[in-house]
């Protein structure tokens, strides 16, 4: 997924930098890119978050980390995995249920491009599903660590 956010954002680049030339030197804008963008800025963020929570890449206070004793920090970890396991689970539950409904009424976005909703959103409920089932990985790892069954190095990427 992270290497298809990665075609995801050089198709996001190498478009608006095209509109540029195309507005500012050709006078002709291209109308579909900053739509077409923002989209896209959507399908970025839910397509990385599983992939960034597997490399142990999200935002944590290290100073206060690093002086907690490794017992108390896997026991932090079993917490805010189980905590991040009911969020991503419920936003999953709630994405469902509003990209089916903007499906089966056929919601449109009020835009020149006039793009279905559903289309839009249907990426929220995929990424979350996806983070949902990396924090049950990482719950997993950090239960086993904090019960000594594995060694502290790596553990995240040796249950995938």
């Amino acid at each position: 997924m992270s290497f298809i956010a990665g075609l995801i954002l050089i198709f996001i680049m190498f478009s608006v930098c095209l509109d540029v030339i195309m507005r500012y030197f050709l006078n002709r804008p291209l109308m579909w890119v900053t739509e077409t963008t923002e989209c896209l800025l959507l399908y970025i963020t839910f397509l990385g978050t599983a992939w960034l929570l597997r490399e142990e890449g999200h935002v944590r206070v290290d100073i206060l980390l690093s002086r907690l004793r490794p017992k108390v920090v896997n026991f932090l970890g079993i917490i805010t995995s189980v905590m991040g396991s009911f969020i991503a689970f419920a936003l999953t539950w709630y994405g469902v249920s509003v990209t089916v409904d903007k499906f089966l009424r056929g919601v449109y976005t009020p835009s020149i491009m006039e793009i279905p909703v559903a289309l839009i959103i249907v990426i929220i409920p995929i990424g979350s599903f996806m983070l949902f089932i990396q924090f049950i990985i990482r719950t997993v790892n950090f239960v086993l660590l904090f019960t000594k069954k594995k060694e502290r190095t790596k553990v995240i990427k040796d249950f995938m």
